[in-house]
């Protein structure tokens, strides 16, 4: 079971030994990097090269581990002892009719193999990452209201994601294959913008290349990454006229390369004010 990357994602070397690495010593994968460098579609990418399922978690600073593995609904069974449960065909004295699995429960207990998405696990707090150390080592969690232990059928391919927002745990680090995926060069950006568009004349390519890394060095709050350079190039390119997106303030589209007002206000710059799309 190796991945080799997929049409839409380019594979590089490094990359590519440690993602197979992880998939087949069954270690989580912990990939850094700033947002926009392709850490989250990787873990798409590989389900769709697999053919596999994806579970995911879009960690908030409100999360806890235990609701990513399950959720008891202690309200809604006292709600049926009440007021009966209709309809519905829960039990109220079987408490499995009560339990929501998680992403990662979903996953434990599916009967193939899934790809588990955490991402940008950074936004969580040091206990969320610390109750989630042993559950994504041992590959099991503990039911605490019935002391049942759940273990995956199938350990999954573990994604974790982190844009560096807080530090993480020594010891959840310890538990994780690491990479840091660094920004692209202009190579490897030619090679992913073809891999989106094939037909992409060189004229264009060579210009937005030129003016994206103008502005990702033009010291913006946030500057434009892998993302904002697809999507500006897909902008480009839905008019009829595909030629140079034009150079300085008077940059086509300005506003799918910026996302910030201080960023846009910032690259207008003083004097006239020079309208843009």
């Amino acid at each position: 079971m190796k991945f080799e990357g997929t049409e839409n994602y380019y594979l590089g070397p490094e990359l590519g030994e440690i993602v197979n690495i992880a998939i087949a010593m069954e270690k989580p994968l912990l990939l850094m990097g700033e947002a926009g460098t392709g850490k989250t579609q990787l873990a798409f990418e590989i389900a769709r090269g697999f053919g596999a399922k994806m579970e995911e978690a879009r960690c908030k600073s409100t999360f806890k581990g235990e609701e990513l593995c399950y959720i008891y609904d202690a309200v809604l069974r006292l709600n049926d002892s009440r007021f009966g449960s209709g309809e519905s065909g829960r039990d109220v004295n079987d408490i499995w009719d009560y339990l929501r699995f998680g992403p990662i429960g979903r996953a434990f207990l599916a009967e193939d193999r899934r790809v588990l998405l955490l991402d940008e696990i950074d936004k969580t707090d040091s206990d969320t990452q610390d109750n989630l150390l042993d559950v994504l080592e041992d590959g099991s969690f503990i039911i605490r209201e019935i002391n049942h232990k759940v273990s995956a059928r199938q350990k999954p391919i573990i994604i974790i994601t982190s844009n560096a927002k807080r530090e993480l745990s020594d010891p959840f680090l310890r538990r994780c294959f690491c990479h840091y995926i660094p920004f692209p060069g202009p190579e490897e950006i030619s090679i992913i913008v073809r891999l989106h568009y094939p037909d992409i004349s060189e004229l264009l390519l060579d210009a937005c290349l030129h003016e994206f890394y103008r502005l990702r060095d033009g010291g913006f709050e946030k500057p434009p990454a892998t993302a904002e350079l697809l999507d500006w190039i897909g902008a480009l390119r839905s008019e009829a006229d595909t030629g140079e997106p034009g150079g300085g303030r008077a940059l086509r589209h300005i506003g799918t390369l910026l996302k910030r007002s201080r960023d846009l206000l910032k690259f207008r710059g003083p004097g006239p004010k020079t309208p843009w799309r």
